[in-house]
């Protein structure tokens, strides 16, 4: 059996070596990401043909050699012969252009421990496109001159492209050029590098275009091919191909024979389309001028200007002939001529005379017009005279003036009209020439200026500055304190631009306290109260003075900003004194009832606080300083029972603060259920701890004690109570108005005096508060000579259940705080007219112990008549 398994194996390495081949070839793209598979080795070298499945993973494959030189390190066999790169290929700098581009990585081939041989295997880098055209520069300057004739060539650089492959580095040019004034050309050198030259198709002249502006294309071969372009600017050198050119060529002026000397005669002027020194003009009196003219005049080479020498004027000739040259500074330089001839008259030529009478005159030199003139409206005469006879007595005369006219009347008399329309809003004055000069040889001319002015019409509307006015000010100024200034514009003149203002009165208005001068000037009229009305609206009116009035409207919004001129009012309690009566028992809700306040200022001025100023001496009450609501700020006991003639102040917030008091005859009636004395009295409960202690200890000697009282006493009133209700019934069917008066505070279902959750009144109606205020404290203190206390005291949930019977005294109805199944009664003050009331309506509490029954040893128990007993009255 081994036999046979040696044999096999014999013959399979025999077929491996007959059958692979040498090498092995693969292709991979350059830039392509590191770790791209290329091939299977052992797949293509069909080493593992003949192999079992077994045998060909015994078959490994080993790089060797991987070294820098031989670029191998590029690659990378795994040990089951794929062949993968190790980073990315750039053909570019691994190779040479227009040749192949390839790396031989050696593998060597082992089955188990065993070698077989060694593959070589060949990696082809393909080139792609990857690159672009480049040019040296992107932008060139070239020159040419403009003389340069047809065929002249300038050479620019060429583009190279980085690319190793023929297809992908041959570059193929276009030249763009819209004045098809040059074209491209390309000549191969030997050594392969293309040679470019632009080539001038036609003739240059500066003087018509002296830039031109080409593009370069250059495209490789690639796919999609890439290109890269050249901006080449060509300029055109001047030459002095251009002569001066006078601008006419022959000149006619005439001066007096008494010319100033210091004045010129006349102006040459030529112009040179070269540039530079070749269009730098000079002047000179040329050869062909006779030599006796010559000395009678002198010429300035740079501007051109002639002048008369010294002795012109003892020459009588009448017409002089000079021959005048142009040079420019080129080199050569080149030149133009010209022909003056210079007049000279005497005194026997007059010049023509001008006088003009206006329709309106201002001065001898000036006339108004109204801007409404019509177009054709006369304005002026004028009349010409000249002395001279034939020729020299012929006037003709012009006005160049866009806005005015001259009209022929016929012998040397013109009339002036207007041309166009005038709006002196626009020009208000005008300076007109007019020009005459007579038909003689030479002529003689004669000019004179006036002056138009415009004069205005009220044909502008006045226009206010804003749409609306707004203004603040505080209530209660004196009269005629000022409010502001409203303005409006109109650009007419005189009447026409005098603007008066005014109020548009209507019924809405009858009674404002403003007042508004005719100058714009708002101020008030009368003191302004803001609790009657805090924003005014106007409408004013603004109208010029001219003939026809014009006019325009404008709005004035004026507010009116709030002083603290309004003390703070009670609302409730709504009379002074205004007697209260209040029964407390232990489950009482600490809450009495809530003070309510208002003020007509807004702001701060109307930001109300609350507090107690007096008969608070022991600090049994508190009340919130921003809600009102009125509480206890401590446990009540027995001894507290009885009637405090209380005084509340409210404030604002306003400066000056104004404020308003009140007073409150609170009536305390305290349940025998309470402690029966108060030992100490503290804004805080620090004592609490040792309180209950003391409860603890106590409570089994008294609670016996205090059952038995209590429930001896409750009987008692509650048989006292059936029988007060049955006389005040008979005896006094008005009771229930008479308790109205005294404001019990009745548990009904509508509540309108107390609520359970002062918070929720303060978190409604308060919406700013100071945390500063002098009514906002956590501690008792004395606050300008009252006291107060916002000790916080929650009274504790009370599940027991009880029932009492009500007590009535007096003829009046007290009410009792007790706490029942109902968590979300409260406690309020209505009235109840014609409501019986019977025993089974009233509930009575016979057990459970509150926080308010603790014992006090060192206060004796005080009489039961000294307190009396609070009643509970239940809705119907």
């Amino acid at each position: 059996m081994k036999c046979n398994e040696i044999l096999q194996i014999y013959l399979l390495y025999g077929l491996i070596y007959s059958v692979v081949p040498m090498d092995i070839s693969y292709y991979v793209k350059e830039e392509d990401s590191p770790h791209t598979y290329i091939g299977d080795i052992a797949a293509d070298s069909n080493l593992s043909h003949p192999l079992t499945h077994q045998q060909h993973t015994l078959i490994t494959f080993t790089q060797l050699q991987r070294t820098v030189e031989s670029g191998s390190h590029l690659f990378n066999v795994t040990n089951s012969g794929k062949l993968y790169t190790t980073q990315t290929l750039d053909a570019e700098s691994l190779c040479t252009y227009n040749k192949e581009c390839s790396r031989i990585v050696k593998v060597a081939v082992r089955k188990g421990k065993t070698f077989m041989k060694i593959l070589k295997v060949k990696i082809i880098i393909e080139d792609i496109n990857d690159h672009q055209p480049e040019f040296p520069s992107n932008k060139i300057k070239i020159k040419f001159d403009e003389t340069d004739g047809k065929g002249s060539t300038k050479s620019i650089p060429n583009a190279v492209d980085k690319d190793i492959s023929l297809p992908n580095s041959k570059i193929i040019y276009k030249l763009k050029d819209k004045s098809k004034t040059f074209s491209l050309s390309i000549f191969k050198e030997s050594d392969g590098i293309n040679l470019l030259k632009i080539i001038l198709e036609g003739m240059l002249d500066r003087e018509l275009k002296d830039t031109y502006m080409l593009q370069l294309i250059a495209r490789d071969g690639g796919s999609p091919p890439k290109e890269g372009i050249l901006d080449i600017e060509i300029s055109v050198i001047d030459v002095n191909d251009n002569r001066p050119t006078f601008t006419q060529k022959l000149y006619n002026t005439t001066i007096s024979d008494t010319h100033h000397i210091s004045s010129p005669v006349f102006v040459l002027s030529a112009t040179d389309l070269d540039s530079g020194q070749n269009g730098n003009i000079n002047y000179f009196l040329h050869r062909n001028t006779n030599e006796y003219d010559k000395k009678y005049f002198k010429l300035n080479h740079k501007s051109g200007e002639i002048f008369t020498n010294d002795n012109f004027f003892r020459n009588k000739r009448n017409k002089y002939k000079l021959y005048v040259e142009a040079r420019d500074g080129g080199n050569p330089s080149l030149s133009s001529m010209s022909t003056l001839i210079i007049n000279v008259i005497n005194n026997q030529n007059n010049v023509p005379s001008i006088n003009i009478d206006f329709v309106s005159p201002l001065t001898k030199t000036s006339t108004a017009i109204s801007e409404d003139s019509q177009i054709g409206s006369f304005i002026a005469y004028v009349m010409v005279t000249d002395t001279d006879s034939g020729p020299n007595g012929q006037i003709k005369c012009n006005i160049h003036h866009k806005m005015f006219q001259l009209s022929n009347m016929g012998s040397k008399e013109y009339k002036i009209l207007v041309k166009e329309p005038l709006d002196r809003e626009t020009i208000d004055h005008y300076v007109v020439s007019i020009v005459c000069h007579d038909m003689g040889s030479p002529p003689l001319k004669t000019k004179k200026q006036f002056s138009v002015k415009v004069t205005d019409v009220n044909d502008v509307e006045p226009h206010f500055t804003k749409e609306t006015f707004q203004f603040l000010t505080y209530e209660n100024q004196k009269v005629d304190f000022p409010i502001g200034f409203i303005n409006a514009t109109d650009p007419d003149l005189g009447d026409g631009g005098q603007l008066t203002y005014s109020i548009i009165n209507d019924n809405n208005n009858d009674n404002i306290p403003f007042q508004l001068t005719k100058y714009g000037f708002i101020s008030t009229s009368q003191p302004i109260d803001r609790e009657v009305k805090d924003i005014y609206n106007l409408q004013v009116l603004v109208k010029d003075n001219g003939t026809p009035s014009l006019n325009d409207t404008a709005n004035i919004v004026i507010e009116i900003l709030d002083k603290n001129d309004n003390a703070p009012y009670f609302t409730f309690p709504n009379n002074d004194p205004y007697n209260l009566d209040v029964h407390y028992h232990p489950h009482s809700k600490k809450d009495i009832t809530i003070l309510k306040a208002s003020d007509k200022d807004t702001g701060n001025n109307a930001f109300l606080t609350y507090g107690i100023l007096r008969s608070n001496d022991k600090n049994l009450f508190t009340v919130n300083s921003h809600t009102g609501v009125l509480s206890f700020s401590r446990t009540v006991y027995q001894n507290d029972a009885g009637t405090y003639e209380l005084e509340f102040i409210v404030k604002d917030g306003g400066t000056p603060v104004q404020s308003a008091t009140t007073a409150i005859i609170l009536t305390l009636f305290v349940s025998n259920d309470t402690s029966p004395m108060l030992t100490a009295v503290h804004s805080q409960s620090g004592n609490n701890l040792n309180m209950t202690w003391i409860i603890i200890i106590v409570a089994a000697a008294v609670i016996l004690s205090v059952a038995v009282v209590v429930s001896i006493t409750m009987c008692v009133f509650k048989c006292i109570n059936h029988f007060n209700n049955s006389s005040a019934e008979k005896d006094n069917p008005k009771f229930l108005s008479q308790t109205e008066m005294r404001q019990i505070l009745y548990q009904t279902n509508n509540p309108v005096a107390i609520t359970r959750n002062a918070e929720d009144i303060f978190a409604r109606n308060l919406q700013a508060i100071n945390p500063k205020s002098p009514y906002y404290t956590e501690t008792e203190q004395p606050i300008n000579e009252w006291k107060f206390s916002t000790t916080p005291r929650r009274l504790p949930p009370t599940p027991q259940n009880y029932t009492k019977d009500i007590t009535e005294s007096s003829g009046e109805q007290k009410c009792y705080n007790g706490t029942s199944n109902n968590l979300n009664t409260t406690l309020t003050s209505q009235k109840e007219r014609n409501r019986g009331w019977s025993e089974g309506d009233i509930t009575q509490q016979t057990s459970g112990v509150s926080e308010y029954s603790n014992y006090h040893p060192n206060i004796p128990p005080t009489a039961k008549s000294e307190y009396e007993q609070e009643t509970y009255l239940a809705p119907v």
